[in-house]
């Protein structure tokens, strides 16, 4: 793909990927919190797939547990590590992307990282098969619902949200979680996660991506997460 592609950096560098199954609510914010935490070990940038097990939702680490709770009937409500409005994941296809610091995604502003990634997703969809765009500007959204409106940036498909992406930065990497709402789509699961590995070897110009098999201390680190965080009423009600 010609357009957009100066606006991507020739990593010259190996990408990971890791295809995850179905996970608890709790397990899979905590593991994707451990992925910004243990990148930086890693060298690479993480690409993360990944499932649920149960119906849930996430909201933003900012929000009002009551604001959200008033508004869904989604149970369980986990906080996210990561910003943005409430996500619901009934029938929706997850990812996270990890990329430590040093690398020319965490130098970049937010507003740019949020446009490259989804001008990636936009890219995928395109090539499974449906008529995805970027919002040029922002239409009237729910108060603190990510799928209600839509906000610059975010991805389209026959003028209907179907893609929106939260980040946190830190000293230690960047993290961005994001969610396609499958419904809206007419491709399977598979295809896009194929055309989203390959528009990252085309798109973003990376050298290789490879599975990521060496997971212990990201699992350690995840379990005490979701033990000490996500899985705790405290910390899902703490504002």
């Amino acid at each position: 793909m010609a357009r957009n592609q100066d606006h991507f950096a020739a990593d010259g560098a190996r990408w990971f990927v890791i295809h995850d199954g179905e996970g608890r609510p709790a397990w899979n914010m905590a593991f994707d919190e451990a992925l910004l935490q243990g990148c930086q070990d890693v060298g690479h940038p993480i690409l993360r797939f990944y499932a649920w097990s149960v119906p849930a939702a996430t909201f933003g680490y900012f929000q009002k547990y009551g604001d959200v709770a008033a508004v869904t009937r989604l149970r369980p409500l986990i906080r996210r590590p990561t910003g943005g409005g409430l996500v619901p994941h009934e029938n929706d296809w997850t990812y996270s992307l990890a990329i430590p610091a040093g690398h020319e995604w965490h130098r970049i502003r937010a507003e740019e990282s949020y446009r490259r990634v989804h001008e990636w997703v936009a890219e995928a969809l395109r090539v499974a098969g449906e008529n995805a765009r970027l919002a040029e500007c922002c239409e009237s959204a729910g108060p603190g619902q990510c799928f209600v409106g839509a906000e610059k940036h975010d991805v389209l498909v026959d003028g209907r949200k179907v893609a929106g992406a939260a980040q946190r930065r830190n000293a230690r990497g960047l993290l961005i979680q994001g969610s396609i709402q499958a419904a809206r789509l007419a491709i399977p699961r598979s295809s896009w996660e194929s055309a989203m590995t390959a528009a990252t070897l085309c798109s973003l110009r990376v050298a290789e991506v490879d599975a990521l098999l060496q997971l212990d201390s990201i699992k350690t680190a995840a379990r005490e997460l979701e033990e000490t965080r996500y899985a705790r009423d405290g910390h899902n009600r703490r504002r």
